[in-house]
């Protein structure tokens, strides 16, 4: 029997046969020497493989050790079932109508960009760097953002539902079981393994606006939203005409500013 501490680390330990106190060692890798291996078998049977294998893809990059841990592999089951919760209040929402891309709002806008910067993000990080952890990472980023994405227009439907669909694509070679199911609850005949891998829509990837950090003595102090495209002397009035930024100035003399369109804004006071 063993006592663990929030974070899931065990602080002491009774065997059961005999109520005796079992010593607990420091970390180290598992090796067939030491007869320290963990048997994944066991959690398999309470949480599944997809569970378990999502698990040992987040925990560590392929090149470094992996510290097992039962709390990680309740975190990835918690995620798994968020995410077929998620999907099933999708359907429920309502039938997507077409995807017309001419008719974006500015919240549709940010869900499409979001989607194809994750699916050129994974796409870089499985097929060329190798880095299933930070694919898997992309992916519960696009997720939380689809959380949040509360429209239930036929096109805001459409757009949520790209996003599903290119997130259980790119999901299920880590988790093949779930997704595989899930594509089939979003009405796709074929098997998820079949489905082409999402390419990347360039154009959803410009924006129309960006939010630059400005500081002052080098110090961020005021987010400012500006357009994409804004040269030099149209942010820097935008700047000084921000309310926000003209509380920072009160009762300072502006001796110098310095912008970069699309990296920073600085203003020198004193």
């Amino acid at each position: 029997e063993v006592e663990k501490d929030s974070k899931g680390r065990p602080t002491s330990a009774i065997l059961t046969t005999d109520g005796k106190p079992v010593e607990i060692g420091g970390m180290e890798k598992m090796a067939k020497s030491k007869n320290n291996g963990v048997d994944p078998q066991s959690m398999i049977d309470l949480y599944g493989a997809d569970t378990v294998r999502l698990f040992i893809m987040f925990a560590a990059p392929p090149d470094q050790s992996l510290e097992w841990s039962d709390t990680g592999v309740e975190g990835a089951n918690r995620y798994l079932k968020r995410l077929w919760r998620l999907v099933h209040q999708h359907l429920l929402a309502g039938t997507p109508g077409e995807l017309d891309l001419s008719q974006l709002t500015a919240e549709q806008k940010n869900l499409r960009r979001k989607t194809h910067e994750t699916i050129k993000k994974i796409t870089d990080d499985m097929g060329r760097r190798i880095t299933f952890n930070t694919a898997i990472a992309a992916v519960m980023e696009l997720t939380n953002e689809l959380s949040r994405f509360n429209e239930l227009d036929p096109l805001s439907l459409a757009i949520a539902r790209e996003g599903y669909q290119a997130l259980i694509i790119m999901l299920s070679p880590i988790t093949p079981h779930i997704c595989h199911k899930l594509w089939q609850e979003l009405g796709n005949e074929n098997s998820v393994i079949d489905a082409p891998w999402p390419q990347v829509d360039e154009t959803a990837l410009t924006r129309d606006s960006l939010t630059m950090a400005v500081s002052f003595n080098g110090k961020p102090r005021v987010q400012l939203e500006v357009p994409a495209n804004a040269d030099k002397d149209t942010i820097e009035k935008l700047a000084l005409a921000d309310e926000k930024v003209q509380k920072h100035l009160e009762g300072k003399t502006l001796r110098k500013i310095i912008v970069v369109p699309g990296k920073l804004i600085n203003l020198v006071v004193g």
